[in-house]
């Protein structure tokens, strides 16, 4: 019953010069939804406490600060209103390497490869450390975090759709019957034949 204008993904690039000199979390805050709106970040503030961490684009400092300022703004956020669903997707190192090697093979995926993808491999048991720690930080009553296993890309989407369903409060709407109106036939006329001579894609399929 949810219209899918109400949704909305954000996927942040890397900052920029000016957004580096503003609080970390402030341009994703601007994109924080209004009343009856679902925003899904794909990543997040999170980036801080993983490939930020991991990669060197942050200090060390940096990365402490985050986790220790996390849970607040966090609970600042649920405070005012917002439910706010934090799903970490938990891929094993088999499945990754199996994924990362159709990326370098298949030329339909290699698209999908960043020039992160083959250095971030070769840290995996620092991006594992780096989550256990985020998670010991910021896996909060106000807001946890949720293990999702996503080897079966299927199986994890649908696991995470039931889940989400089952958290969301739910009222049930009444609808309004709606009737489609008759055409009117004042001014008929033939309105197919106008368009014999224009150029037409062609109907392959």
């Amino acid at each position: 019953r949810v219209s899918p204008r109400v949704f909305r993904v954000v996927a942040l690039p890397a900052p920029t010069d000016r957004e580096k000199s503003q609080l970390y979390i402030q341009r994703y805050m601007e994109h924080f939804p209004a009343a009856g709106e679902i925003i899904i970040f794909d990543r997040s503030w999170y980036n801080r406490a993983g490939v930020e961490y991991v990669m060197g684009f942050c200090t060390k400092a940096e990365h402490r600060d985050f986790l220790e300022l996390c849970p607040q703004v966090e609970k600042f956020v649920v405070d005012q209103g917002v439910q706010l669903i934090k799903y970490w997707l938990e891929v094993s190192n088999a499945e990754q390497k199996r994924r990362f090697e159709a990326r370098i093979t298949d030329p339909l995926r290699q698209w999908k490869l960043s020039p992160t993808d083959l250095p971030s491999r070769s840290r995996w048991y620092d991006y594992s450390h780096a989550r256990d720690m985020m998670l010991k930080a910021t896996d909060t009553k106000v807001a946890p975090w949720y293990i999702l296993r996503s080897d079966d890309k299927k199986r994890g989407r649908l696991n995470c759709i039931s889940h989400l369903l089952s958290i969301i409060p739910y009222k049930k709407v009444k609808r309004e019957k709606v009737k489609l109106l008759k055409r009117k036939n004042k001014g008929a006329y033939d309105d197919q034949a106008t368009l014999k001579g224009r150029n037409s894609v062609p109907e392959k399929y």
